[in-house]
């Protein structure tokens, strides 16, 4: 009898403590379930804003050190190659400076009968036609400008120059160079006027400035029986090459 009682006491015991840590466990799973709930969702956002401050940070960092490392010293780079060209660009304006005409103004040394041998001979082809060359004999360039001014013996006139042989540029002759001028005597059809046989020549050099005096003149001499002009006798410009010379 006794031994039935006591059992029955100890499983009453026994449901009652079997409750009592049920509802302990509940409890206790239920805050521990949440606070397992909370501290993974707490964690992650903890987790993520470590992580973002981390990601901005390495992402600001490889971006600032981007910025600052390819932008930055991109930057400093292209600033400096583009004050490196900057300072090209003003030194080069400084080196062409100095060779120009107001720094220095070009040097003109005239050819003239003082500083070459002059000859004058006609030629076969074309007909009528004479050519003068001039040889620099001195020991540094001359400058021959426009054309020769020609004189036979006493004539009173300036035969005039073919304008269609104007050259670019003014002919300069290095020491032991020749240049060039055509002279056309008389015409082949017989149209000019006033003929005459020169017995001596007279080459006249201009100087910078048309019609200026460029030095001493030359006298060439001319073949014994002299040559024939008549009205129509004109005369190029300096050329550089006989051809150029006797082609007008």
């Amino acid at each position: 009898m006794r031994t039935s009682r006591l059992q029955l006491l100890a499983a009453a015991g026994v449901t009652v403590a079997s409750l009592a840590l049920t509802a302990c466990q509940d409890g206790t799973g239920t805050r521990d379930e949440g606070a397992s709930a909370s501290q993974p969702v707490a964690s992650t956002p903890s987790d993520a804003s470590s992580q973002a401050p981390e990601e901005s940070a390495s992402g600001g960092g490889g971006n600032g050190s981007t910025a600052n490392g390819s932008t930055g010293s991109g930057g400093d780079t292209a600033g400096s190659g583009e004050s490196g060209s900057g300072s090209k660009g003003s030194s080069a304006g400084k080196g062409s400076a100095p060779g120009g005409s107001d720094d220095a103004p070009a040097t003109f040394n005239p050819c003239n009968g003082s500083n070459t041998s002059v000859s004058a001979a006609p030629v076969s082809r074309p007909v009528n036609h004479m050519l003068i060359t001039v040889k620099n004999t001195g020991s540094k360039n001359c400058d021959l400008t426009y054309y020769p001014v020609l004189r036979f013996d006493e004539m009173q006139w300036v035969p005039q120059p073919v304008e269609e042989s104007k050259p670019q540029a003014v002919v300069t002759l290095a020491p032991g160079e020749s240049a060039y001028a055509g002279v056309l005597l008389s015409a082949a059809d017989g149209s000019g006027s006033g003929g005459a046989t020169g017995k001596k020549l007279t080459v006249g050099f201009q100087g910078r400035t048309p019609n200026s005096d460029g030095g001493p003149a030359a006298i060439p001499s001319l073949p014994a029986a002299g040559v024939y002009y008549d009205s129509s006798l004109t005369v190029t410009y300096w050329q550089s090459s006989a051809d150029d010379a006797l082609t007008y």
